[in-house]
């Protein structure tokens, strides 16, 4: 049977989380928020607007809606200047197995993103041609736990939601697949992701039967 698998993108194939996570610290720092590595972990997942929002309440402060949207753009302009020598060495550890893998069993592989950048990132990382549908922060309206980006990559793959798999890094992420009524797995941290059906540290603890087994 052919199936979906839907990845997101960062903190799941690439680590550019630690550069969200500059790009923010900047920003904040500039409002004099502490903005901490733990306070990064509510931003996972979300929109980069909600993300704005996240940090200004952080530190009690409000700015006007113009701020805003400079703060916007500062941030991505900062994030994009972090990514300019990304290359393969990004992709996280284990990845490469499972996207092979899944290419020789002739599965449906599609991205899963929030992220406006995620198709210059596939270019940079080689990776591109792994992947049979892209949905990114471009291609959708409903930020995540709303399943749309989920549900719109099993559509372009042709494939029911029941028969996709999701693997994500987000609490949100993994909220968004399970009200989808996608199989969810996690991967980071069992206290954080326990809504997920299936929980790893990282993509080298997948072995190929588990792979095997989600085909059926």
């Amino acid at each position: 049977m052919k199936k979906a698998f839907i990845f997101d993108l960062d903190g799941v194939i690439v680590d550019t989380a630690k550069y969200h996570f500059l790009a923010w610290q900047k920003i904040a720092q500039a409002l004099h928020i502490n903005f901490t590595h733990e306070h990064n972990e509510l931003l996972k997942g979300v929109s980069r607007v909600r993300s704005l929002d996240i940090i200004l309440e952080l530190g009690n402060v409000q700015v006007s809606q113009a701020d805003k949207d400079k703060m916007l753009i500062q941030k991505n302009e900062d994030y994009l200047s972090y990514l300019v020598d990304m290359d393969e060495s990004e992709i996280l550890p284990g990845v490469f197995k499972i996207l092979q893998l899944l290419k020789d069993k002739n599965q449906g592989i599609a991205l899963g993103s929030a992220s406006k950048n995620a198709r210059p990132i596939l270019e940079k990382t080689g990776i591109m041609s792994y992947f049979d549908a892209i949905v990114d922060g471009n291609d959708v309206t409903n930020a995540k736990p709303d399943p749309e980006v989920f549900l719109k990559a099993a559509q372009l793959l042709h494939i029911d939601p029941k028969n996709a798999i999701v693997f994500e890094d987000s609490v949100a992420g993994i909220q968004a697949a399970n009200i989808a009524e996608m199989a969810s797995v996690g991967i980071g941290e069992e206290t954080i992701l326990h809504e997920a059906d299936y929980i790893f540290r990282d993509f080298t603890q997948i072995t190929p039967d588990f792979i095997k087994e989600l085909i059926g």
